[in-house]
């Protein structure tokens, strides 16, 4: 389904948790009739309690709190949050709650992975932050590098439509009929901005190619620059063969990876392709400084997207999702300034003789990586008809 854009709006682009977290946290401190939250984590740290209060104070005075979270992401979320908040009259439901051993299967892979508030119809805050503290982590990769946005006008009548049907579907599968009494809130979508901005979905059934298919439209439009900051990256068929088009047809491809991840199976087959893209004309940096967590783009300056989704084969094709995205020079110039600051501030770029000067076992780890994870796809169910390696981007061989 394509973008359905809509003018009015008004965007506030929030850098990392130290930005957004305050706006939040006003933002439920101000909340008088309803709140939709939905995050893959929510952490036993500061910022999650904090958080729980925000929300435990709300539903104190009336409002009506509903809390999602996924149930592999957020599995220790009953024991550490769940009775406090019932007892504020809090109601919170998992997606897909983990029963014992997690198994590598299609529905098992089916993930809430969105991160998404919506507060009395009137704000709402998208992204590819969790609840959770930049400073929980690693110390070697502290703090966490992503963006969110938070939302005001029309275009919240499209994010509050996706939080309630997302907890309609949530409450029938956990059997919690009682949790559908809530009166419908009337989303406030009256014009207080000039930005024009979309909201997209990613799940199983009438959006299931949204926000892949946003992206290649931005990109086979593309005719200056393409920037893009993204946590997990391995492109598929489609999605790489846009950017290499972009790269031949004179198009300046930019892309900011991690350099220091929390999943290394993913980051060492990402590397593997590293090698073509650079042939290509395609500039490839690390972040170095912390963690980057982002899953953010910037095209020709004035097309944007903002969000959860990563451009792995997870993401676009089993995770549920939700971007936000903008056409607007401004929000998109603000956005591309701080992937720029952060690429001369904490990136290193790869360049083709660090890559030839690998040694034959990192490059064969790479290889192995690579092929674990096509295999793992492929066990998942999507191998063949969405994955299939000579369609890819072809990494070079371990040999080379």
């Amino acid at each position: 389904m394509a973008p359905d854009f809509v003018a009015g709006n008004r965007l506030t682009l929030l850098e990392s948790g130290r930005e957004y977290f305050p706006a939040l946290l006003a933002a439920l401190a101000g909340a008088e009739r309803e709140i939709y939250l939905e995050s893959y984590i929510f952490a036993d740290d500061p910022v999650g309690h904090e958080v729980a209060s925000a929300l435990c104070a709300a539903a104190r005075r009336g409002v009506i709190v509903n809390v999602t979270v996924d149930g592999f992401g957020a599995r220790n979320f009953a024991e550490d949050f769940r009775p406090r908040l019932a007892e504020a009259g809090v109601r919170s439901l998992f997606y897909r709650p983990e029963i014992g051993r997690f198994h590598f299967q299609r529905h098992r892979l089916r993930r809430l992975h969105r991160k998404l508030v919506v507060i009395d119809g009137r704000i709402a805050f998208v992204g590819g932050i969790n609840i959770v503290d930049d400073d929980n982590a690693p110390e070697e990769m502290r703090p966490r590098y992503d963006y969110a946005v938070r939302i005001e006008g029309p275009v919240l009548a499209q994010v509050h439509h996706a939080a309630r049907r997302m907890w309609e579907i949530v409450t029938w599968v956990n059997f919690r009929r009682r949790f559908r009494l809530a009166p419908i809130v009337k989303p406030c979508c009256e014009a207080v901005g000039d930005q024009r901005a979309a909201f997209l979905i990613r799940d199983n059934i009438r959006h299931r190619n949204d926000i892949l298919h946003a992206y290649i439209d931005a990109i086979d439009a593309a005719v200056d620059e393409i920037l893009i900051a993204n946590a997990y990256f391995l492109p598929g068929i489609r999605f790489g063969r846009a950017i290499f088009a972009a790269a031949r047809r004179g198009v300046r491809v930019t892309v900011l990876l991690q350099g220091k991840s929390d999943h290394p199976l993913l980051h060492y087959a990402t590397q593997t392709l590293y090698a073509t893209g650079l042939k290509a004309g395609i500039r490839i940096f690390e972040y170095e400084k912390s963690f980057l967590h982002a899953k953010v783009a910037v095209i020709d300056g004035k097309w944007a997207t903002v969000g959860s989704s990563n451009i792995d084969p997870f993401s676009l094709l089993l995770a549920k999702e939700a971007n936000l995205v903008v056409h607007d020079r401004r929000f998109a110039g603000e956005l591309r300034a701080s992937l720029y600051t952060a690429m001369q501030d904490g990136s290193r770029e790869m360049l083709a003789e660090d890559i030839l000067r690998q040694p034959w076992p990192s490059r064969l780890l790479r290889w192995l990586s690579y092929g674990i994870v096509r295999l793992l796809v492929g066990i998942a169910g999507y191998g063949d008809r969405h994955w299939r390696a000579e369609d890819r981007v072809k990494p070079p061989s371990p040999e080379r």
